[in-house]
């Protein structure tokens, strides 16, 4: 017997118990009950922050109600994962069958690298069955206010900035929202010339109890956080009576992270994790509030290039996820996901000026090597991390050499390595320079007036 099967006998079941919520003058905090019977009980934590004239009246709102039980639906996967355990018992709440698969579907896609790397052989419905037996508190809600403005989900790297950055120049009216503090995110909002009363960060308290399980044998790996993200910034709009929540996933997200396989790293940052957000947002939810991607048009690659022509965020923006666990937040300048945004930005930053953000010239690294060759595409699978396409990293490397050899420089370690090996093709970069440049996905979601901005955007940067 294997180990899935062994901890899957074991543990049998997983219950979602039950959500408390509480209402003060300055937030509305939630307390979750999970459980592996007889053997563990998680109680993670989160707190919103809400204006003090602006009572939800949580002891008898529907929607609020529906908005937390949701986002325990989403924070349960992490507990779950670490037993997999074949039945989840959903005590609170209500779930209608198409809500099931549903939430199957995220389950069992957001978990995909989580499988793969854990050597996991199950299928989409058999790995579990989720049975509901509970009912909503509240019965009716109040009358919800007009909505209008937007929340900006900011993560502190790239990306998020542009997005800012853009609709702010445009005339928007935005909050920024995150899930706890970091320096890099209070970073983006000053560089945005916003004061710090625009940015609402909600707290969540994760239940360490999880971690030994871990340190004890039992599953850990990847779970769909931007699934958390989108369930918490649609409690968070609500709160504040927003209309847009505007993501800024691009669409390279929604490339495979394995070779032949559908197993994406990003699954929760992809189209059609997006388009299911949405679905459910309105036919589940219903609360009015619109979730969509304002990058979801672009690459990576056009998206780096459009965001070093804002280079006051160049000394403050980070998005390494090791590094994020360090106070102050810092590039680590030794994972996969430093090397890609060093890459993605080669052609349009120059070799010192990447030394200086990273502390480190990457382009140098020996040790960086296999990253590389996961990231040009010539190895079993992509790095599991948020990075770009295969095919984007390519131009921006042969754009990179192109430079180097026009300027009669001796090309880094990195390059020189892509040379040696055949894959530099400049007869081809007029090409697919003007194909990504130009490159507009039309599968997104963006309202009218957002795809006028980013389209005008385009036309001036690109």
């Amino acid at each position: 017997m294997d180990k899935f099967q062994q901890i899957r006998n074991e543990n049998p079941v997983f219950l979602y118990k039950n959500y408390h919520i509480s209402e003060s003058d300055n937030s509305i905090d939630v307390l979750y009950d999970f459980e592996i019977p007889n053997f563990m009980e998680f109680h993670p934590k989160w707190s919103f922050p809400k204006l003090m004239n602006r009572h939800l009246y949580s002891e008898n709102n529907l929607i609020l109600e529906r908005l937390i039980f949701s986002l325990g639906m989403v924070e349960a996967i992490s507990y779950w994962k670490s037993v997999c355990a074949p039945e989840m018992h959903v005590l609170c709440g209500e779930l209608s069958s198409e809500q099931i698969k549903w939430w199957k579907k995220l389950y069992f896609k957001g978990l995909g690298e989580f499988f793969y790397v854990n050597n996991i052989n199950t299928d989409s419905d058999s790995f579990i069955n989720i049975i509901p037996s509970g009912s909503f508190k509240c019965s009716e809600s109040p009358e919800s206010d007009t909505l209008c403005g937007c929340l900006v989900p900011i993560g502190g790297g790239k990306d998020s900035a542009l997005t800012i950055e853009t609709l702010k120049n445009y005339g928007f009216n935005c909050l920024c929202y995150s899930i706890n503090s970091r320096k890099s995110i209070s970073a983006t909002v000053e560089t945005a010339n916003l004061s710090s009363d625009k940015l609402i960060t909600s707290k969540r308290i994760f239940d360490r109890s999880l971690i030994n399980l871990n340190n004890n044998g039992y599953f850990n790996g990847h779970t769909p956080f931007s699934a958390i993200v989108a369930f918490s910034a649609e409690i968070c709009a609500y709160i504040h009576g927003l209309k847009y929540i505007v993501l800024s996933n691009e669409s390279s997200a929604n490339e495979s992270t394995v070779s032949g396989q559908d197993v994406n790293h990003q699954y929760s940052k992809s189209f059609e994790f997006e388009n299911d957000f949405h679905s459910y947002e309105k036919n589940q939810l219903n609360t009015g509030i619109y979730y969509f991607s304002f990058l979801r048009p672009l690459s990576e690659f056009q998206i780096a290039k459009m965001f070093v022509s804002h280079e006051k965020f160049l000394n403050i923006f980070k998005s390494c996820n090791l590094g994020s666990k360090v106070s102050p937040d810092i590039w680590c300048a030794n994972c996969p996901k430093c090397l890609f945004v060093c890459l993605i930005l080669s052609p349009f930053v120059e070799e010192l000026r990447l030394t200086e953000i990273f502390g480190k010239n990457l382009l140098e690294e020996p040790s960086m090597l296999p990253y590389f060759e996961q990231l040009i595409g010539i190895t079993e699978h992509k790095p599991f991390e948020c990075v770009g396409s295969i095919d984007e990293v390519n131009l921006a490397v042969s754009l990179a050499i192109n430079k180097y050899l026009q300027n009669k420089k001796t090309l880094p370690l990195m390059f020189s390595e892509y040379v040696k090996k055949g894959l530099y093709s400049p007869e081809f970069l007029d090409e697919k320079q003007i194909k990504y440049c130009s490159l507009y996905n039309k599968q997104n979601l963006l309202p009218p007036e957002f795809s006028e901005v980013l389209i005008k955007e385009m036309e001036r940067l690109l």
